[in-house]
């Protein structure tokens, strides 16, 4: 899990959401102004002192961790022969009959596709002034992912589903590798990868509209490499589900805990009146945070 980025921005929002109202006799409406309270102000806030070690910290027992799951000595080829696929639970037991080495290059390519993926970003004319920080802020983000996955695998130490699997060869049944099966890592870097760039870009497009669609993309994504891990035969259903629900929160909550609450915007609401032959408005100005 090794992350390349270098990315993104600075971002002024300015949009315009008209609404409609109605109150007994006289017909209103309101239109709510949203401008920026300063346009030097980000709606991302880093810490230096604390995201600078936390990132290293994380990223660093990420690779650690890597290595030693992908390092781990081989399976006796006794413990292997016991394993008897009848002990797994209902649910997860009919992938323990998958294997599919093109299955597994395919997930490959949207696990190591999947990373480099915020570079996206930086299309966005809006978004590139703040690059160093969001930079920042996607390595922490993976590397959360990867402390969770990699600590999870090392103490789990669950047998893949091919591990079971007789017509897989016995030389790959037994690798050390074979018991990395909670959770699945690849949906859960695909989750992580693809929701952060939606909820960072979202977050510097608060008023775009079909704001689902680039989730909608994320998930597909994420459930796109679980299906092709189960067709593999690397992971259990419940592995998947795990990896994608993981990637998925880290990926939205990291960037939202690290939202600038100074960030505020101010919202004109004007309301006609047209009662008894008179015209005038009403007018509220309030001042409050954009996300």
């Amino acid at each position: 899990m090794k992350q390349i980025f270098s990315v993104f921005i600075f971002v002024i929002l300015l949009s315009i959401v008209a609404r409609a109202q109605q109150a007994d006799s006289s017909a209103a409406f309101t239109t709510t102004a949203i401008v920026a309270a300063s346009k030097k102000i980000s709606p991302y806030n880093i810490k230096p002192w604390l995201d600078i070690p936390l990132t290293i910290a994380f990223d660093g027992w990420s690779v650690y961790g890597m290595d030693v799951i992908y390092h781990r000595d081989p399976i006796p080829e006794s413990e292997i022969l016991l394993l008897n696929k009848n002990n797994v639970n209902r649910f997860d037991r009919p992938i323990t009959n998958n294997y599919s080495e093109k299955a597994r290059a395919a997930s490959d390519k949207f696990f190591y596709g999947s990373m480099p993926l915020p570079l996206i970003l930086l299309l966005d004319k809006k978004i590139r002034k703040d690059g160093l920080k969001i930079g920042l802020l996607f390595l922490e983000t993976m590397g959360t992912t990867g402390v969770i996955y990699t600590t999870s695998a090392m103490i789990a130490n669950r047998y893949r589903p091919y591990a079971y699997n007789p017509d897989v060869p016995m030389d790959t049944r037994t690798r050390g590798g074979a018991r990395n099966s909670f959770y699945a890592g690849h949906p859960s870097v695909v989750a992580t990868s693809a929701f952060f760039m939606a909820s960072v870009y979202t977050q510097y497009h608060p008023n775009m509209k079909h704001k689902w669609v680039l989730y909608t993309l994320a998930g597909g994504a994420a459930v796109t490499t679980g299906l092709l891990r189960l067709q593999a035969g690397q992971h259990f259903k419940t592995d998947v589900i795990t990896g994608i629900t993981i990637g998925t929160l880290v990926g939205i909550l990291v960037p939202r805990m690290h939202q600038n609450k100074k960030f505020k915007v101010a919202k004109l609401s004007l309301y006609p009146n047209f009662k008894n032959g008179a015209t005038g408005f009403t007018a509220y100005y309030k001042l409050g945070k954009l996300y």
